[in-house]
């Protein structure tokens, strides 16, 4: 016989459908207040869309009695171990019933009747729905100036330019999403980066996320918040170039391997008396771009490295350029092609060499022949460490781009008979 699990929150479901989430640590000051918000905003999802509810806090070790005022408030406290604003949503989030997700701060700051609307967009086909404070409205106080006016803007600007999002308020806490959305999505962030990595993914994975206004008010506490602005600015910062390689890596490898052949070629090209006149690019130069060719090359193999590792983790597809070049994104290739490029380079040193003694060992005439078979032994190298690398974090596979994605395990929510 299925056993069906049951809310605190009494709503007369036997399994509510959306679960009301608030991270918790030492929040009893406010949490009357969030809780009785909350329950409005259940009696009224209910109300419009026929969807039972529930209030879960997510306790993440609160000692001042949080959860048994949370209990008596009639919402349902589960423990989270886990330290850190992502932790206890996710620890939420895991423990609680519903189909429907909606997570927002116990301090007083968001009105959970705001995601009235959010659940009627994820009713409408929504995966994940963002609230916006930019357009819903902020009150005076409620936000200090450079979270307002800086962070916010461009850490969102950011995040849209690098994903291709269109999300006007990344960073609000009070949003809904699907359970299956999330299951898929395998969030881990433990900090405030938590925000990030979920619109990340998200967008990521092709998923429909929608945007509805939502206010911000002055939050209820006497203390300080848990949010310290540069800290947790700097760690959404580093997340938005740890998810995304093109601007980590991509970017930064065209712009030195570039930058390096243009500086060689013009190098070569005055050199040969192809061009007229004295080079500008003398031996520092070639040296400095010799290192600029090579690393923005290292930088080209992490960048297909961490690409692939995020499709085989399941967070991103595969560019259609790759899938085209399935048969040469093998470690094969890499070892092949590295070795030549090595093999190269120690015939173009040999011919350096001979050359240097035949004229009786005195200074070459110019370093460009030797430093680019550096370079070419150099990318070698790279090339070749690089596949193996590769074919290690695509999960052992030689075929870097067919390396298949894990199958993502979807939790069953158990349903009331009708």
């Amino acid at each position: 016989m299925e056993m069906l699990r049951t809310s605190a929150f009494d709503t007369g479901f036997a399994v509510p459908d959306v679960s009301i989430v608030m991270p918790c640590l030492d929040e009893v000051q406010s949490l009357p207040h969030c809780i009785a918000n909350a329950m409005e905003a259940a009696a009224r999802i209910e109300r419009q869309f026929g969807l039972g509810c529930e209030v879960v806090i997510a306790d993440n070790g609160s000692t001042d009695g949080s959860q048994a005022l949370a209990r008596s408030l009639g919402a349902r406290v589960v423990p989270v171990e886990r330290k850190g604003y992502g932790a206890a949503i996710i620890g939420g989030f895991d423990q609680a019933h519903g189909r429907f997700l909606v997570m927002g701060d116990c301090d007083g700051s968001y009105d959970f009747c705001d995601a009235v609307a959010m659940i009627g967009r994820l009713v409408d086909g929504a995966d994940l729905c963002m609230g916006s404070r930019f357009k819903g409205g902020i009150e005076r106080g409620a936000m200090p100036w450079k979270n307002r006016y800086i962070g916010n803007p461009v850490l969102t600007g950011i995040l849209n330019l690098f994903f291709g999002g269109k999300i006007g308020d990344a960073h609000c806490g009070l949003r809904a999403i699907r359970r299956e959305a999330y299951q898929a999505l395998q969030l881990d962030s433990s900090g405030m980066e938590f925000a990030s990595e979920m619109v990340i993914k998200a967008i990521l994975r092709g998923m429909r996320t929608d945007e509805v206004p939502a206010t911000l008010s002055r939050d209820l506490r006497d203390r300080p918040p848990h949010l310290r602005p540069w800290r947790d600015g700097w760690r959404h910062l580093r997340y938005l170039f740890m998810l995304s390689p093109t601007w980590a890596f991509g970017v930064p490898a065209a712009a030195l391997m570039l930058a390096g052949t243009l500086i060689l070629a013009i190098a070569a090209l005055h050199a040969f008396g192809v061009l007229p006149g004295i080079s500008r690019f003398g031996v520092s130069w070639t040296i400095l771009a010799t290192f600029m060719l090579t690393t923005g090359h290292f930088a080209g193999v992490m960048a297909l490295a961490t690409h692939l590792y995020g499709v085989k983790a399941g967070f991103r597809t595969l560019r259609p350029v790759l899938r085209r070049l399935d048969g040469l994104l093998t470690l094969e290739t890499a070892l092949l092609g590295g070795g030549a490029m090595m093999l190269g380079a120690l015939v173009a040193l040999a011919g350096v060499g001979v050359w240097w003694g035949v004229n009786d060992f005195v200074a070459l005439p110019t370093t460009l022949p030797l430093l680019a078979a550096i370079a070419l032994g150099v990318m070698g190298l790279q090339t070749a460490l690089g596949g193996v690398l590769t074919a290690v974090i695509v999960g052992h596979q030689p075929r870097f781009a067919a390396a298949p994605r894990p199958a993502v395990v979807k939790v069953p929510v158990l349903r009331a008979a009708a």
